[in-house]
């Protein structure tokens, strides 16, 4: 674990660093997935298999019949019981990533959970149990929970939101946390949010790229636009069709990304992810993208959307990740609830 600098008080590790568990919160909301959502348990067990044959599963149920079903559907799949922990714990949907609990080490390398406030990315109005999630895992667990604050006020982020590289660099949007539109914490500015990724999660290097994908309900979240996948390695969304309303978007972002350096003063390396075609569902269009991956200890689950890039792009993946699995995940229904693979997980370091 990289030493933690002077002014920062906690520091996160990045998603590829060595695990303890997975945290995934059983599908439920219908209204995340209308007239599709009976497909989409079937996607969440599928990732479940995949995960839990080597590292722990917490999976958060709404109550004890739910549990029994789920079981019964791993075990029909060969699943590794052994790795699945259920915890009743109540929620209102399924995108844990970004009301789950964030873990970080402080300087002794004690592990603790950040829970910083959930308001439904300022969009929707049934989020309260969401933001109770972390204050139930926390009293489960006996780990000590920290609430950011700036000002004596709780700040609102989710995880999707950021990402980092474990050594003081992370990579956001300008779209999401300054823009007037689904605004987390108005009178925020950049220099406001870098202070508080320095003290929270031991950040000195923002690096502040645009915008998102159209039709991303979250207003430009990280994990449909770039991500890394090593210290110094980050792959980022492309697209060449000039008529594609991401394309301008997408072609700035990488602009931007092409100056960065990251703290030794070197250029990052950057892997180009084509986006796939264009996915609308009952006319509407929803961010599909396969940067919205999940990196575990031993496999890299990557969504794929029945789209003649697909394995175009798993070749990619592969030749970056020699030393795990890469798993396709059809996410073409999951999308629906415009989020993907990435949006349904959350790390728990060692």
């Amino acid at each position: 674990m990289p030493k933690i600098k002077s002014s920062s008080e906690y520091l996160m590790p990045a998603e590829w660093e060595r695990q303890k568990s997975t945290w995934i919160a059983w599908p439920h909301n219908k209204s995340d997935w209308p007239g599709k959502f009976q497909k989409i348990p079937t996607v969440f067990l599928d990732i479940i298999f995949h995960l839990s044959s080597d590292q722990i599963i917490n999976i958060l149920v709404q109550r004890q019949a739910q549990k029994k079903i789920i079981k019964k559907n791993l075990k029909l799949r060969k699943t590794k019981m052994g790795n699945i922990r259920f915890y009743l714990i109540k929620n209102n949907r399924a995108w844990i990533r970004d009301y789950g609990p964030i873990f970080v080490k402080n300087k002794l390398g004690k592990k603790l959970i950040l829970n910083w406030k959930f308001n439904a990315w300022a969009k929707y109005k049934d989020y309260q149990k969401d933001d109770r999630v972390n204050h139930f895992i926390s009293k489960k667990f006996k780990r000590k929970i920290i609430e950011p604050k700036y000002k004596k006020k709780q700040i609102v982020l989710e995880g999707g939101a950021i990402d980092v590289n474990g050594n003081g660099t992370l990579i956001t949007t300008r779209e999401c946390l300054l823009s007037k539109v689904q605004e987390r914490n108005p009178g925020f500015s950049a220099k406001v949010y870098e202070k508080v990724f320095d003290k929270y999660l031991g950040v000195k290097n923002v690096i502040w790229l645009n915008k998102g994908l159209v039709g991303d309900d979250t207003h430009g979240h990280i994990d449909d636009v770039a991500k890394f996948v090593s210290e110094n390695k980050i792959f980022i969304n492309d697209e060449n069709d000039t008529k594609d309303k991401n394309y301008k978007n997408v072609k700035k972002n990488l602009d931007i990304l092409k100056k960065q350096r990251n703290l030794k003063g070197k250029k990052f390396e950057i892997v180009k992810i084509p986006l796939p075609g264009i996915k609308k569902i009952e006319g509407i269009r929803v961010p599909a993208s396969y940067i919205n991956f999940y990196i575990s200890n031993k496999k890299v689950l990557v969504p794929i959307y029945n789209d003649p890039k697909d394995e175009l792009v798993l070749k990619i993946f592969r030749k970056h990740f020699k030393k795990r699995v890469v798993i396709p995940i059809d996410c073409s229904d999951l999308v629906w609830g415009f989020g993907a693979i990435h949006c349904m997980t959350i790390q728990e370091p060692y």
